[in-house]
C-alpha cells in the first residue's frame, strides 16, 4: 500500500508523490483521508505563486510548518478516518472521523489533540475551515439590527459570510461578484440581491466585507461604505499590489478599515471567546445547513493539476472544489 502525496513545485505547477504509507509514533494516530478542500483563495495564490517565499505558511498550524518556497505542501481542508493509533493513544479514536487542518495528502500522522472529532458528512465537514472565517469575519463586524450590508466576493469564504448574514435582522444584504452562477447561489443563501461590480449603485452600507481577493475590490468596498461604516478586510492579496484611492470621500467619512483573520480570536473577544467556542459554533451551523449546491467539483488526487486549472479557468462554474482519495486503500 502507497501513499499520495500533493506537491506544490512552482508557479501553476503540481506533482503527486508515491510515498510509503507512515507508521504511527506512540502518541500520534494516521488519519485515511476522504476528501480535502482546495481554497479558491489563499490556495490560488499559492499555486501562482503570488506569495513571499521567506513567508510562515501558518505558525498556528503544526501541519504547516516552513515557508512558502517551493517545493512545499500545503491545504488545510482534511476529512478523513483514524485507522492506526501509537501506543499510548486510547483505542477509542480508531475508525472514528476527524477534520485536520492538514495538507492534501492521502495518508497523514497527526496528535490527537490537533483534530477535530466530527460526525458531519465528509461533503460538510470539509466546509469547517471556511465557515471557521466566515464566523470570525461577522463576529468582527458586529452588524447591528437593521444594518445595510455588502459582501464583495461570492467564492466559498463569501457565500457562507452570506449564508450567516442571511440570519440576521439586517436592513439590506447584497453581494457582488463577477460570477453569474455564484450569484445566484448567493441569493439562495439569503442575499436580498446580488449584482456584478459595474452595477452595484450602494454608497451608504453601514458594514462592507471585502473577500474577493481582488485587490481593485477593495476600493469599491469604501465607496460602497457610509459615513463611519466599516469595511471588514479578509481577503489576502498575497504579494498583488494594492493601489487605494484615498481622496477626499475616505478622509472625510470616517470610515474604519479592519483586518479580519481566522487565526487568533481578535482581543475584543478573547475575554468571552476561544477558538473551541467558535468552533462550536461552526459545527452547529454546518450541521443545520444543506451546502452542498457549492460543492461543484470532485476530482482524484492523481489528477489534481486539473483541479487547479479549472478554478483558475472556470471560476462560474468551479465553487468549492474537493479532491478525493478513493482509489488509494
Amino acid at each position: 500500500m502507497s501513499a499520495r502525496t500533493l506537491y506544490f513545485t512552482g508557479g501553476k505547477s503540481v506533482r503527486v508523490d508515491e510515498e510509503a504509507v507512515p507508521d504511527p509514533g506512540p502518541s500520534e494516530v494516521r488519519v485515511r483521508t476522504e476528501l480535502s478542500g482546495i481554497s479558491p483563495g489563499t490556495e490560488l495564490l499559492v499555486y501562482r505563486g503570488e506569495v513571499d517565499s521567506e513567508l510562515a505558511t501558518d505558525e498556528t498550524i503544526d501541519a504547516l510548518d516552513g515557508t512558502f518556497s517551493y517545493p512545499l505542501q500545503y491545504g488545510y481542508a482534511a476529512v478523513g478516518c483514524v485507522t492506526a493509533v501509537g501506543d499510548a493513544v486510547d483505542d477509542d479514536w480508531l475508525d472514528q472521523r476527524v477534520f485536520a487542518f492538514n495538507p492534501h495528502e492521502s495518508h497523514f500522522l497527526a496528535e490527537p489533540s490537533s483534530l477535530i472529532p466530527t460526525t458531519l458528512p465528509p461533503e460538510q465537514a470539509v466546509f469547517i475551515p471556511n465557515v471557521e472565517a466566515a464566523v470570525n469575519f461577522v463576529m468582527d463586524a458586529r452588524p447591528r439590527i437593521g444594518a445595510r450590508v455588502v459582501v464583495f466576493g461570492q467564492g466559498p469564504v463569501g457565500l457562507l459570510t452570506t449564508g450567516l448574514l442571511a440570519d440576521f435582522p439586517l436592513a439590506s444584504l447584497v453581494t457582488v461578484d463577477p460570477c453569474a452562477g455564484r450569484r445566484r447561489l448567493s441569493e439562495a443563501l439569503g442575499a436580498d440581491r446580488s449584482v456584478s461590480p459595474g452595477n452595484l449603485d450602494d454608497d451608504d452600507a453601514d458594514i462592507t466585507f471585502e473577500l474577493s481577493g481582488n485587490p481593485t475590490a477593495l476600493d469599491r468596498a469604501i465607496d460602497a461604505t457610509g459615513y463611519a461604516g466599516q469595511v471588514i478586510v479578509g481577503s489576502w492579496y498575497g504579494s498583488k499590489d494594492v493601489s487605494l484611492d484615498l481622496g477626499h470621500h475616505f478622509h472625510r467619512s470616517h470610515i474604519r478599515l479592519r483586518s479580519s483573520q481566522v487565526s487568533r480570536i481578535d482581543p475584543d473577544h478573547a475575554d468571552r471567546w476561544d477558538k473551541d467556542r467558535r468552533l462550536d459554533v461552526v459545527r452547529s451551523w454546518l450541521s443545520d445547513t444543506d451546502l452542498s449546491a457549492l460543492l461543484t467539483h470532485e476530482i482524484d488526487i492523481e489528477h489534481a493539476a486539473e483541479a487547479y486549472q479549472l478554478l483558475e479557468s472556470r471560476p462560474d462554474d468551479a465553487v468549492q472544489v474537493v479532491l478525493t482519495y478513493n482509489g488509494h486503500p
